[in-house]
């Protein structure tokens, strides 16, 4: 069998028996090198090498952590929440409606999120926990949320060319084809990519009007990162512009130096600078805040290595070539295929920028050799691409949202994101990408 496949499997299948995620890309990463013959030092090597690549990664979610608990310091989210939570007490009367305008800020921060305020995931520990009681009052199931916040951040980038969706589209997707020998000048990409996005719509609307339709019960139990006393203490308006003054500043500083790691550092400092977390406290909150997103950050770290190895094995080509000998110039069965390893790959791999590289330069060829149009081509590769992010244990786009939906401890990685997001977006998206193929 092929090392990237077995590698796969294994870190999936020891992921559902609720085995760590840490412990299951290592494991799989382990069997993936030996597999492919590298030996097991050169394994451990590469996956070590890896690592290195997680770290910035890991340091920006760490600080991020703290910036989000000094926000709570504030009081900011708790005002909000105490206001929502107020008319969330009347389920029948006037609150009845809140409900759904939760959901709507939800899925609105997570699309401006990637376009128009390009923070990705940094937005969902601030803005998520502060509202659980909320959600618990409705009776809102978290896996709803989880899908919302998982649509908004996958589909923007791999439809809108702004933000995220520019480096997605523009400056990997078809710079890589172009590279590739396809030509892509004049293509309307969000065309190339209409369908597709609806294959991910459909699957929010089954999440929504289907799935998670029916009530479920959660405790109000404390947030990860909250102190007590945060919630006793009145909200203090002073406190609040600073906390103002602090997001927009870490917003506008992680924009302009292309850093969320400065950005954070920034916003954290202006919280001690203006003694909304005292300087004897700050200590406590910057570890309060990287334990919150401990987890999260050893995971990507761990992701970076099992990449690298997946990478080193050298079989990710040899991956893709075998599986042309299925197509017998057969487009339909061509395009099935090609979507159905980038799903593989961006699985394992756990992110969609990184799994656009390595299969663009092999499905080019393939496309054209099967008679795709350039629209076609795009489509497939960029479905390709997207298809797994949503449903990967290591992926952002479901960590991120468990960050936040777990912050009490009520929400499991992998059965309450990973699964509910894997099979309202991953199958769905196939199926539109598939659709796309053959109709562009």
């Amino acid at each position: 069998m092929n090392a990237v496949v077995l590698a796969v499997l294994i870190m999936l299948v020891l992921s559902f028996a609720r085995v760590h995620v840490v412990i299951s890309l290592i494991i799989g990463a382990l069997v993936g090198g030996l597999v492919a013959g590298m030996g097991l030092q050169p394994t451990m090597q590469s996956f070590t090498a890896g690592i290195a690549n997680g770290a910035s990664i890991a340091l920006s979610y760490a600080l991020l952590g703290a910036f989000a608990v000094a926000i709570a310091h504030s009081g900011l989210p708790q005002a909000f929440a105490r206001a929502v939570v107020s008319r969330a007490q009347d389920k029948r009367g006037r609150g009845g409606w809140l409900k759904w305008v939760l959901l709507g800020i939800v899925l609105v921060a997570a699309i401006m999120s990637q376009n128009l305020v390009p923070i990705h995931i940094a937005f969902i520990p601030l803005l998520i926990p502060p509202l659980l009681i909320a959600f618990n009052r409705f009776g809102v199931d978290r896996r709803l949320i989880a899908c919302i916040l998982t649509f908004g951040l996958v589909t923007t980038y791999m439809y809108l060319p702004y933000g995220f969706g520019n480096v997605f589209l523009n400056e990997i997707l078809l710079k890589n084809i172009n590279t590739a020998g396809l030509d892509t000048a004049g293509l309307n990409i969000m065309h190339a990519m209409g369908i597709p996005a609806l294959g991910m719509v459909a699957g929010l609307l089954i999440a929504i009007f289907v799935s998670y339709r029916r009530p479920r019960e959660y405790a109000d139990l404390p947030v990860a990162g909250e102190d007590a006393s945060d919630a006793a203490t009145p909200v203090s308006a002073y406190k609040i512009v600073v906390a103002l003054a602090a997001i927009v500043l870490a917003l506008v500083i992680q924009i302009w130096a292309d850093s969320l790691l400065l950005g954070a550092l920034v916003g954290f400092s202006i919280f001690v600078a203006g003694r909304v977390v005292r300087w004897r406290e700050s200590d406590a909150v910057f570890n309060r805040g990287i334990q919150m997103m401990a987890m999260i950050g050893f995971i990507m770290i761990a992701a970076q290595g099992f990449a690298q190895v997946m990478k080193e094995t050298g079989q990710v080509d040899s991956l893709v070539t075998s599986s042309a000998a299925l197509f017998a110039g057969s487009k339909p069965i061509g395009a099935f295929v090609m979507l159905l390893v980038g799903l593989l790959v961006t699985m394992g791999i756990g992110s969609s920028f990184s799994t656009l590289p390595i299969i663009t330069t092999i499905y080019v060829p393939l496309c054209l050799s099967l008679g795709f149009s350039p629209l076609a081509t795009v489509s497939i590769i960029g479905t390709a691409g997207a298809l797994g992010d949503a449903g990967s244990p290591a992926s952002d786009s479901t960590l991120g949202p468990t960050s936040g939906l777990n912050a009490d401890g009520q929400h499991d990685h992998i059965r309450d994101t990973v699964i509910p997001t894997f099979l309202h977006y991953n199958i769905p998206l196939l199926a539109a990408g598939w659709v796309a193929a053959l109709g562009l």
